[in-house]
Protein backbone atom coordinates (compact mmCIF):
# COMPACT_ATOMS: atom_id res chain seq x y z
CA UNK A 1 0.00 0.00 0.00
CA UNK A 2 1.28 3.46 -0.90
CA UNK A 3 2.31 5.83 1.86
CA UNK A 4 -0.31 8.52 2.60
CA UNK A 5 0.43 11.85 0.98
CA UNK A 6 -0.76 15.44 1.15
CA UNK A 7 -2.17 17.06 -1.97
CA UNK A 8 -1.51 20.79 -2.22
CA UNK A 9 -3.61 22.74 -4.70
CA UNK A 10 -3.21 26.40 -5.49
CA UNK A 11 -5.47 28.54 -7.59
CA UNK A 12 -2.59 30.23 -9.41
CA UNK A 13 1.13 29.72 -9.80
CA UNK A 14 1.55 33.19 -8.29
CA UNK A 15 0.53 31.58 -4.96
CA UNK A 16 3.62 29.36 -4.99
CA UNK A 17 5.89 31.64 -2.90
CA UNK A 18 3.39 31.31 -0.04
CA UNK A 19 2.75 27.60 -0.64
CA UNK A 20 6.47 26.86 -0.27
CA UNK A 21 6.05 27.24 3.50
CA UNK A 22 3.74 24.19 3.58
CA UNK A 23 6.09 22.25 1.33
CA UNK A 24 8.99 23.02 3.65
CA UNK A 25 7.15 21.58 6.63
CA UNK A 26 6.16 18.42 4.76
CA UNK A 27 9.72 17.92 3.52
CA UNK A 28 11.14 18.45 7.00
CA UNK A 29 8.77 15.82 8.40
CA UNK A 30 9.35 13.39 5.47
CA UNK A 31 5.73 13.45 4.33
CA UNK A 32 5.10 12.76 0.65
CA UNK A 33 3.20 15.49 -1.17
CA UNK A 34 2.00 16.59 -4.57
CA UNK A 35 1.54 20.18 -5.73
CA UNK A 36 -0.83 21.24 -8.49
CA UNK A 37 -2.23 24.46 -9.95
CA UNK A 38 -5.99 24.03 -10.27
CA UNK A 39 -8.57 26.76 -10.23
CA UNK A 40 -12.07 26.31 -8.86
CA UNK A 41 -13.30 28.70 -11.54
CA UNK A 42 -11.00 28.31 -14.54
CA UNK A 43 -10.36 24.55 -14.45
CA UNK A 44 -13.29 22.93 -12.63
CA UNK A 45 -13.11 19.65 -14.58
CA UNK A 46 -9.36 19.25 -14.02
CA UNK A 47 -9.80 20.10 -10.33
CA UNK A 48 -12.53 17.47 -9.98
CA UNK A 49 -10.44 14.87 -11.79
CA UNK A 50 -7.33 15.54 -9.72
CA UNK A 51 -9.10 15.54 -6.33
CA UNK A 52 -11.04 12.34 -6.97
CA UNK A 53 -7.92 10.65 -8.36
CA UNK A 54 -5.74 11.76 -5.43
CA UNK A 55 -8.43 10.54 -3.04
CA UNK A 56 -8.36 7.10 -4.67
CA UNK A 57 -4.53 6.99 -4.64
CA UNK A 58 -4.27 7.48 -0.87
CA UNK A 59 -4.27 11.21 -0.25
CA UNK A 60 -4.61 11.72 3.51
CA UNK A 61 -5.32 15.46 3.49
CA UNK A 62 -5.74 18.29 1.01
CA UNK A 63 -4.33 21.79 1.36
CA UNK A 64 -6.12 24.29 -0.87
CA UNK A 65 -4.54 27.73 -1.30
CA UNK A 66 -6.37 30.53 -3.07
CA UNK A 67 -6.77 34.26 -3.01
CA UNK A 68 -9.59 36.69 -3.67
CA UNK A 69 -12.84 34.70 -4.21
CA UNK A 70 -11.02 31.62 -2.84
CA UNK A 71 -13.55 28.93 -3.64
CA UNK A 72 -10.91 26.24 -4.18
CA UNK A 73 -11.02 24.77 -0.67
CA UNK A 74 -14.80 24.52 -0.77
CA UNK A 75 -14.79 22.84 -4.15
CA UNK A 76 -12.16 20.36 -2.94
CA UNK A 77 -14.18 19.69 0.23
CA UNK A 78 -17.27 19.02 -1.88
CA UNK A 79 -15.38 16.25 -3.71
CA UNK A 80 -13.88 14.31 -0.79
CA UNK A 81 -14.47 13.29 2.80
CA UNK A 82 -10.76 13.63 3.54
CA UNK A 83 -9.69 16.65 5.62
CA UNK A 84 -9.33 19.88 3.64
CA UNK A 85 -7.23 22.74 4.96
CA UNK A 86 -7.87 26.11 3.35
CA UNK A 87 -5.11 28.70 3.11
CA UNK A 88 -6.36 32.19 2.22
CA UNK A 89 -3.73 33.89 0.08
CA UNK A 90 -3.05 37.59 0.55
CA UNK A 91 -3.73 38.78 -2.97
CA UNK A 92 -5.86 41.48 -4.51
CA UNK A 93 -7.06 44.79 -3.11
CA UNK A 94 -8.31 43.31 0.19
CA UNK A 95 -4.97 41.64 1.06
CA UNK A 96 -6.52 38.26 1.74
CA UNK A 97 -9.51 39.26 3.87
CA UNK A 98 -11.82 38.34 1.00
CA UNK A 99 -10.07 34.97 0.67
CA UNK A 100 -10.35 34.40 4.41
CA UNK A 101 -14.10 35.02 4.36
CA UNK A 102 -14.59 32.84 1.29
CA UNK A 103 -12.60 29.99 2.84
CA UNK A 104 -13.99 30.06 6.36
CA UNK A 105 -17.69 30.53 5.45
CA UNK A 106 -18.54 26.95 4.48
CA UNK A 107 -22.04 25.53 4.72
CA UNK A 108 -22.75 22.98 7.43
CA UNK A 109 -21.66 19.49 6.42
CA UNK A 110 -18.81 20.59 4.12
CA UNK A 111 -16.06 21.56 6.55
CA UNK A 112 -12.81 23.30 5.65
CA UNK A 113 -10.22 23.84 8.36
CA UNK A 114 -9.05 27.38 7.72
CA UNK A 115 -5.66 28.72 8.78
CA UNK A 116 -4.16 32.21 8.79
CA UNK A 117 -3.76 34.33 5.68
CA UNK A 118 -0.58 33.90 3.65
CA UNK A 119 2.76 32.28 4.37
CA UNK A 120 2.16 31.68 8.10
CA UNK A 121 -1.13 29.99 7.23
CA UNK A 122 0.57 27.80 4.64
CA UNK A 123 3.17 26.75 7.20
CA UNK A 124 0.45 25.89 9.70
CA UNK A 125 -1.45 24.00 7.00
CA UNK A 126 1.61 21.79 6.56
CA UNK A 127 1.75 21.17 10.29
CA UNK A 128 -1.99 20.52 10.53
CA UNK A 129 -1.83 18.01 7.68
CA UNK A 130 1.07 16.32 9.48
CA UNK A 131 -0.91 16.15 12.71
CA UNK A 132 -3.86 14.61 10.87
CA UNK A 133 -1.63 11.88 9.44
CA UNK A 134 0.16 11.42 12.79
CA UNK A 135 -3.09 10.22 14.37
CA UNK A 136 -2.36 6.84 12.77
CA UNK A 137 1.45 7.13 12.34
CA UNK A 138 3.42 6.91 15.59
CA UNK A 139 6.75 7.63 13.87
CA UNK A 140 5.39 10.85 12.41
CA UNK A 141 3.92 11.80 15.79
CA UNK A 142 7.39 11.42 17.27
CA UNK A 143 8.91 13.58 14.50
CA UNK A 144 6.31 16.26 15.23
CA UNK A 145 7.11 16.12 18.94
CA UNK A 146 10.84 16.48 18.21
CA UNK A 147 10.14 19.40 15.88
CA UNK A 148 8.16 21.19 18.60
CA UNK A 149 10.95 20.60 21.11
CA UNK A 150 13.51 22.01 18.66
CA UNK A 151 11.32 25.08 18.10
CA UNK A 152 11.04 25.62 21.86
CA UNK A 153 14.81 25.33 22.30
CA UNK A 154 15.36 27.87 19.52
CA UNK A 155 13.02 30.38 21.19
CA UNK A 156 14.72 29.89 24.56
CA UNK A 157 18.14 30.37 22.95
CA UNK A 158 16.94 33.61 21.36
CA UNK A 159 15.69 34.80 24.74
CA UNK A 160 19.02 33.95 26.36
CA UNK A 161 20.89 35.87 23.65
CA UNK A 162 18.59 38.87 24.16
CA UNK A 163 19.07 38.78 27.93
CA UNK A 164 22.85 38.71 27.50
CA UNK A 165 22.66 41.62 25.07
CA UNK A 166 20.51 43.65 27.46
CA UNK A 167 22.73 42.94 30.44
CA UNK A 168 26.04 43.77 28.78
Amino acid sequence: MAKPFVAILMGSDSDFPKVEAAIGVLKKLSIPYEVRVHSAHRTPDATHQYVTGADQRGCAAFIACAGMAAHLAGVVASLTVKPVIGVPIDAGPLDGLDALMSTVQMPGGIPVATVAIGKAGAKNAGYLAAQIIAVSDADLAERLKTDREENAKAVLAKNEALQQQLNS
